[in-house]
């Protein structure tokens, strides 16, 4: 091939592959099926109506016919405070961990009496006893808004009234809400009686520390 010819070539290759992103980006974007349940139906469209955009759905390709996403459910008001309330247990569980590793690890040489190192122990139980409160609380407000729904679905039954789909949704909502606020309940109490174990047994390790060695003569 004449060297004129070949440099050309390499020219038009080179062209075609500089090309191929701008080709590519002007390529339309795919079009999307949507699918989500309403009213106990499924229902599928090429368009999302704004009713639908904070339920649960999934987005098909309309091409290929394959699912591209699934996106959960917005979460409700209640929902997110829920979920900010156990957060913020978490954070504090984090630093009552970090707390009891370095009272466990400093206690030998920091505290020169067993009330500093009760003082130490008495802020581990106050952030514990004000979850178990909190998630007392928690538990009370929700089972207190179950009963209140459940009174309404009863009424319209005995109305011979259907029940509507959002109190039955709401209803089922509300009762996962509480049993998994009591699980967290029972977790912390389940803290509290296992911090009470712990402190006993740091308190006795820290007097056979501050014992002299038998044998000893006695200071002062």
């Amino acid at each position: 091939m004449p060297r004129h010819t070949r440099l050309a070539l390499l020219a038009a290759v080179a062209a075609a592959v500089a090309a191929a992103p701008a080709i590519a980006q002007d390529k339309p974007a795919a079009k999307k099926l949507y699918c989500w349940n309403q009213n106990g139906a499924r229902v599928c469209s090429d368009t999302l109506p704004p009713e639908a955009v904070n339920q649960a759905r999934d987005e098909f390709n309309a091409k290929s016919g394959l699912r591209s996403a699934e996106v959960q459910r917005a979460m409700s008001s209640d929902e997110r405070a829920a979920a900010a309330a156990s957060e913020q247990q978490r954070q504090a569980d984090l630093a009552a961990e970090q707390m009891r590793q370095r009272t466990d690890q400093a206690m030998l040489m920091s505290y020169q009496s067993e009330d500093d190192l009760r003082r130490v122990f008495n802020e581990r139980i106050a952030i514990v006893d004000n979850n178990i409160h909190t998630a007392r609380f928690n538990v009370t407000s929700l089972r207190e808004g179950l009963a209140s729904m459940l009174r309404s679905a009863g009424d319209r039954e005995l109305a011979g009234q259907a029940v509507a789909d959002k109190l039955a949704a709401d209803i089922q909502q509300r009762h996962r809400e509480l049993m998994a606020q009591l699980r967290l309940q029972t977790s912390f109490e389940q803290q509290r009686v296992a911090l009470d174990d712990e402190i006993a047994d740091i308190l006795q390790r820290y007097r056979a520390m501050k014992e002299p060695p038998a044998g000893a003569a006695p200071t002062g």
